[in-house]
């Protein structure tokens, strides 16, 4: 059996790193191999570390720096669209003086109310109501419908109608009654001027 001595491990050591100094050739040999194990060594780390950074990461590509991102359109009608933000701008009322209210409407007004007041003894409903029609719109001559003529109070107009209010298409005026004054709402129609509604001023 071999005596192994640090003197002999010493030893060969020593003629491994003198081998390539022996002759020209060994050392360019040795220069080359320790060459390329030093590329590989720089090579492979990089890879490796740049693969365990990104484990599990999509690729990305590159956006140039002239990408800019295009406004996202809200869908209509969909979640969260406002309903204010799709609907268009409410009419605007353009009022008028006073002395500028249409005769044509003020006449339908005085009409209306002398057949508004409570007819005589023994006219049924039916028949109050039709001598409304051709002052009346349609849509509120169905809402007469429930309305009975001998609780009416009036008998009688007493004056002509005066305007309170003028605008376009329609005029508001005050008929006075022997017990009410009424508010008539005119508006101005397809087939000419008609009633569309009325209040009680007093009485």
């Amino acid at each position: 059996m071999p005596i192994r001595t640090t003197r002999g491990r010493a030893g060969a050591y020593r003629g491994m790193w003198q081998w390539p100094l022996r002759s020209p050739a060994r050392l360019a040999l040795t220069v080359a191999a320790v060459v390329a194990v030093g590329v590989g060594v720089g090579v492979g780390v990089p890879a490796a570390g740049g693969g365990a950074d990104r484990a599990g990461l999509p690729e990305l590509s590159p956006r140039p720096s002239s990408w800019v991102a295009a406004p996202r359109t809200p869908e209509v009608g969909g979640p969260g669209t406002p309903a204010s933000t799709a609907l268009p701008p409410a009419p605007q009322t353009t009022t008028a003086p006073l002395s500028e209210a249409p005769t044509a409407a003020l006449v339908v007004a005085s009409r209306w109310a002398t057949a508004w007041v409570r007819p005589p003894e023994g006219t049924t409903a039916e028949e109050w109501r039709e001598g409304l029609r051709a002052t009346t719109t349609q849509e509120y001559l169905g809402v007469l419908g429930s309305v009975d003529p001998t609780n009416i109070p009036s008998t009688v107009v007493t004056g002509q109608p005066r305007p309170v209010l003028v605008s376009d298409g329609s005029v508001q005026a005050e008929v006075p009654t022997d017990a009410v004054t009424l508010l008539v709402l005119v508006v101005e129609t397809e087939t000419g001027w008609r009633v569309a509604g009325y209040d009680r001023v007093g009485g």
